[in-house]
């Protein structure tokens, strides 16, 4: 097979590996980052780079896709404009096709035991 015929072959794959970290996932279509002590992850997210969270007045925002923007104030939860009320140290947020679910660690995970 000819060398410039098996670089097309294998162009797609080399692509999507390199479209793929452990912050972002083209193939599944998910974003992930951490805001302060918060693991977000973000669904139905197809890009090849997303932009880093800003953190600015003592607040995080974070736009990884059109239809998602995530802010973290004073521990308080909002996406997309819409307040989710107020995050516990280490609680994980899943935006996931635009419903949001935040997962809560409980208090003997937050004091080590």
């Amino acid at each position: 097979m000819p060398l410039h015929r098996a670089f097309w072959l294998l162009l797609p794959t080399i692509l999507a590996v390199n479209a793929c970290s452990s912050s972002n996932n083209l193939l599944m279509g998910h974003v992930r980052t951490k805001l302060g002590t918060h693991e977000i992850k973000v669904t139905d997210c197809y890009r090849t780079t997303v932009p880093q969270p800003v953190f600015a007045e003592s607040r995080y925002r974070w736009e990884p896709c059109r239809d998602a923007v995530i802010a973290i104030g004073n521990e308080q939860l909002t996406v997309n404009g819409k307040d989710y009320g107020r995050l516990n140290a280490g609680d994980s947020v899943l935006v996931d096709h635009g419903v949001v679910s935040v997962g809560r660690i409980g208090a003997a995970q937050r004091a080590g035991n």
